[in-house]
């Protein structure tokens, strides 16, 4: 198998579009979980705007993708969209994309709090690991715009009966401002 490269996406990478959406449907079919779904020129514009990730093999195939978006005047920011290609999975490449995701997000975004809602476990425990804590929904961003984006999930009934403050997925939040590095006064 050839080396997986992960890296932020660049304009060439637009022509993969289709098959990030077709892998992230087939993904919630399988699951039977609420994956948003996207399009493929919504995808292709997150790649154009720089903001996401892609895996792909040194011989150019698709292996996994993730994007971000800004919220509430740029103070939040939304890690989406990880998926892994089937062939591709097991190899600890979810990681290294969720790690360059989260990179990426504090380059672009230095004092915006990052979240993240899933029904997944292993993005859970992956977000954990990065510092994120679940919280409620109304921790998260109150941009209407942020939620429509859930009205192609197959729970988006559940969400907006909720007032738009519980669903299935789960919140999980990194603030930047808990996790400040302190300096003793002895040292320098």
């Amino acid at each position: 198998m050839s080396e997986i490269i992960v890296r932020t996406a660049v304009a060439d990478d637009t022509r993969f579009a289709q098959e990030i959406c077709d892998e992230v449907f087939i993904s919630s079919q399988e699951r039977k979980t609420g994956i948003a779904k996207r399009t493929p020129e919504y995808i292709s514009g997150k790649i154009l705007a720089g903001k996401a990730v892609i895996a792909v093999t040194e011989d150019g195939n698709f292996a996994g993708f993730s994007y971000i978006e800004s919220w509430g005047g740029k103070s939040f920011v939304a890690n989406s969209g990880l998926i892994v290609a089937h062939a591709y999975r097991g190899l600890g490449i979810a990681r290294r994309i969720k790690e360059q995701t989260f990179i990426l997000s504090r380059t672009l975004f230095p004092d915006a709090k990052i979240f993240s809602i899933t029904t997944g476990a292993a993005v859970m425990k992956m977000n954990y690991e990065f510092g994120f804590r679940p919280v409620p929904y109304t921790e998260l961003t109150d941009d209407p715009e942020f939620w429509k984006g859930c009205e192609g999930c197959r729970h988006f009934d559940i969400l907006k009966s909720h007032d738009y403050k519980m669903c299935i997925c789960t919140g999980l939040l990194y603030d930047p401002q808990e996790h400040l590095e302190i300096h003793h006064p002895d040292e320098k």
